[in-house]
């Protein structure tokens, strides 16, 4: 290839790591870092350069994925104590690919691009949780100036399925907010719907029966109603980052009255005050029933 496709991973999570793992079966360089550097272990052990510090991991990449879990972290990070953003080299690329807010992702773009005008900054959070990434079957919506960013197919064909180009930076960020507002309301509906299974002597094995092969069958409601039938809660997406994420779209709506959304994000709130927020957003699903008895 005529550019360099270094890939620096900052934040190996379980989407980060899952994106790090993907670029090496890609056979790209990859370099990563993370607080805490064991998660990078295993990474380097199939080749990647697991760095002391995220200036380290820029250093010599063309490409930066942030991935990491809010915008005070990822701001510190590039721009704050971490400073990875200068030392990036020149006419570098930053790819912001967390679900950090519509506000936030606009304070990143201005003070990204006041403090190296020769960067590329690429706004492009997923649609997908842990097994799609790891299957490098997520969505990716991307919005910034893709020409700038040659090579930039190479890195997002390496982790994705799909990719969507929306227009000027941040409306990726605007975008993962109503996708993530959809899916929320829908793991709602799923848990209520199973409750009123349950209470009406259906299995969710038979409520999926009824939907299997429909316009209603799809395979995230079959994957959630799994979770609720096997009472067992293992994260895709941890209750807490859906709270966050449906906070930030109340955040991003302004006066726009969601009250669907608002009864949901308190209901959650509830639900991680119990003690769920590290289990999955199916887990709402135990929350009523440990509130029904």
């Amino acid at each position: 290839m005529s550019h360099n496709t270094t890939v620096a991973v900052l934040g190996l999570g379980a989407m980060g790591h899952a994106f790090a793992a993907n670029l090496l079966n890609n056979d790209l360089s990859v370099r990563v870092w993370n607080r805490t550097r064991s998660r990078g272990d295993d990474l380097a052990e199939r080749g990647a350069i697991n760095a002391n510090s995220a200036v380290e991991a820029v250093s010599g990449a063309r490409f930066v994925i942030t991935m990491l879990p809010d915008f005070d972290t990822t701001h510190d990070v590039l721009l704050g104590e971490g400073n990875a953003l200068e030392h990036l080299p020149e006419k570098g690329v930053v790819i912001q690919m967390g679900t950090i807010g519509v506000e936030q992702t606009e304070t990143l773009i201005r003070e990204i691009k006041t403090a190296r005008p020769d960067v590329v900054f690429i706004d492009a959070p997923v649609s997908g949780t842990k097994a799609p990434a790891e299957q490098a079957t997520i969505s990716i919506l991307a919005s910034g100036n893709q020409q700038a960013a040659d090579g930039i197919e190479t890195v997002f064909n390496a982790i994705s399925k799909w990719v969507v180009w929306l227009g000027e930076a941040g409306r990726g960020s605007r975008m993962k907010l109503v996708v993530n507002a959809w899916l929320i309301h829908m793991m709602q509906g799923i848990a209520e719907s199973a409750r009123l299974a349950g209470t009406l002597g259906f299995s969710t094995d038979e409520f999926w029966s009824v939907l299997d092969g429909g316009p209603l069958a799809a395979p995230y409601v079959k994957a959630k109603l799994d979770k609720i039938g096997n009472d067992e809660y293992s994260a895709q997406m941890a209750l807490a980052w859906g709270l966050k994420d449906a906070r930030l779209a109340l955040e991003a709506a302004g006066e726009t009255n969601l009250p669907g959304l608002v009864r949901i994000s308190d209901i959650w709130r509830d639900a991680v005050d119990a003690g769920l927020g590290e289990q999955d957003i199916a887990a709402v699903h135990d929350y009523l029933r440990r509130r029904d008895s």
